[in-house]
């Protein structure tokens, strides 16, 4: 899987990202005769401000890379826990040919980079991914010191995700079990794009979860260097915390449940087991919440009520980045492509 991201997803950006910037400057206005009307795409006034998450090492290249190929000066901001892959990129920038003042790396903490950035009258642009809280506080920040600016910064951010699965009666139990299980914990969970939290209809349900707890059972967990194990540590140890204060919570409810995992340990490497709720409040904090981490939250519906819990979906998270429907019924497919609209931007059927 770091291979798929690290290298070839890389590749693959940049090689498309030279296929669509030649694709839009083919788009030019027609002309009369004697006439030129011509579109030019320019560098912003200024410079670009990229800041990159620890999980993807090729979309930190690209939000770096994309600006620059533009024809923009860009400031670098990897996360502290994605420094040395970061170097790495830096380098193979630099023996490709990049000039120096291109892509210019910073290792700072938010705050100091903050502090100069944004009050600098050539900011031009943000490109960014990370968590929803920050991007909030940068937008915020920004609006309070347009006035200092040459221009109107492009904002360009993807942030969080309460990512769903949604299992019509006529689903597979089966790949139900599997997208949790797989989709859920892949490096940890770490990903905005994982499966966080499921809605499993009653006539499917036992068979998901019996499942779901032999598919966990077979994932070892352990160091990366061991390509046997499915299940590694989480970031660092704030991570960690965190993700453990909610495994703690849920302990201490009546209304919810851990079928597997729940178990934590950080005397060497910050490790968690996979960790698989079962929730019959449909607003129980971990279906609402981003964790971030090896945490998954189901809740079992009336497999008659599947227009109602559609609509119980859609409100609530606030987040709205990937979900799926597990369907065979076509109607139950529309139904749900049509009530949840604006509950995911990338939409798995």
């Amino acid at each position: 899987q770091a291979e798929i991201d690290a290298s070839c997803e890389l590749i693959d950006f940049f090689r498309f990202n030279v296929q669509y910037m030649t694709d839009i400057y083919k788009q030019q206005p027609e002309s009369l005769p004697g006439v030129w009307n011509r579109m030019e795409y320019r560098p912003l006034e200024g410079f670009v401000l990229a800041i990159t998450p620890f999980n993807f090492t090729s979309i930190c290249a690209n939000l770096c890379a994309a600006p620059a190929l533009m024809g923009n000066v860009v400031v670098w901001k990897p996360a502290n826990s994605q420094i040395y892959s970061a170097h790495v990129i830096m380098q193979l920038f630099k023996d490709a040919g990049l000039p120096d003042g291109v892509i210019n790396i910073v290792f700072a903490s938010g705050p100091v980079i903050g502090d100069v950035v944004f009050k600098h009258p050539d900011f031009a642009g943000l490109h960014f991914t990370g968590s929803t809280g920050v991007f909030k506080n940068l937008w915020k920040t920004i609006a309070n010191n347009i006035d200092n600016y040459k221009s109107y910064p492009r904002i360009v951010g993807e942030t969080g995700g309460k990512d769903f699965i949604m299992a019509h009666k006529s689903a597979d139990a089966k790949e139900v079990a599997t997208s949790i299980s797989r989709g859920a914990f892949e490096f940890q969970g770490q990903k905005c794009s994982a499966a966080s939290r499921a809605y499993i209809p009653s006539n499917i349900s036992e068979e998901v979860l019996r499942l779901v707890t032999a598919d966990l059972a077979s994932f070892k967990m352990g160091s990366p260097e061991d390509f046997s194990n499915f299940i590694n540590a989480v970031i660092d140890e704030k991570s960690f915390d965190k993700i453990a204060s909610f495994i703690d919570y849920t302990k201490t409810r009546e209304d919810a449940k851990i079928i597997c995992g729940g178990k934590y340990d950080k005397s060497v490497g910050y490790f968690i087991e996979p960790t698989v709720v079962v929730t019959t409040n449909p607003h129980f904090r971990t279906l609402c919440e981003e964790i971030f981490g090896p945490f998954m939250t189901i809740y079992v519906y009336n497999e008659n009520e599947y227009e109602e819990t559609l609509k119980l979906l859609d409100s609530t998270s606030e987040y709205a980045l990937t979900g799926a429907i597990f369907s065979r019924d076509r109607y139950a497919i529309n139904t749900a492509t049509k009530l949840l609209e604006n509950a995911a931007g990338n939409f798995y059927i």
